[in-house]
């Protein structure tokens, strides 16, 4: 009985060689085969998609178009890009990025009301004092008297270009667009 058990264990042993020996011969075939079922049957849902990412377009004025481009709109105008904002008496003044100032009455703070829009093309930043505002109509620096309502002063090409896109990935510059033509803003469109 001791010899038939010998010999079972050497049959046993020889079984394991053999599938041990199958096994390393047939799992690289076999990966490579099923991995290649699934990229042959799919659909492409699988691939590498990134997301849309925002791309910003350059918008210019004529130097007279921008000369001529502030003024008071009364009303209320929603806010889509909102940055500084500045107190100062019963007024509130919030910077819309590139586009100009909204003015609230801020006189009953409990109930706040926008009662009208100055219009800046290249705005982003303000100051006031008394009833003049100071703000950058983009390259230029002009004072604006609230009470008439009128442009009263213009220092031309006072600040630089804001010649970096917001994300500061493109670049504008002078050299590159006709003559006489000055960056205002940057308006946002969609890359895919």
């Amino acid at each position: 009985m001791h010899l038939k058990d010998k010999g079972f264990v050497e049959g046993a042993e020889n079984v394991n060689r053999i599938n041990e020996t199958l096994m390393k011969r047939l799992t690289l075939p076999i990966v490579c085969a099923a991995l290649g079922a699934v990229f042959l049957f799919s659909k492409g849902d699988t691939a590498y998609r990134p997301e849309p990412r925002e791309n910003y377009e350059p918008v210019y004025m004529t130097r007279s178009e921008l000369e001529g481009s502030v003024k008071y709109v009364e009303g209320e105008r929603r806010m889509s890009d909102p940055g500084k904002i500045y107190v100062h008496g019963d007024r509130i003044f919030v910077n819309e990025k590139y586009r100009g100032v909204h003015i609230i009455d801020n006189s009953d703070p409990r109930n706040p009301r926008q009662t009208g829009f100055l219009v800046v093309p290249g705005c982003i930043d303000m100051a006031v004092k008394g009833e003049i505002v100071y703000v950058d109509n983009a390259v230029d620096l002009v004072t604006f008297d609230m009470a008439s309502r009128t442009v009263t002063s213009r220092i031309r090409d006072y600040f630089p270009e804001h010649n970096v896109s917001p994300d500061g990935r493109q670049h504008d510059y002078p050299s590159g667009r006709p003559q006489g033509y000055i960056l205002v803003r940057w308006d946002k469109s969609n890359l895919n």
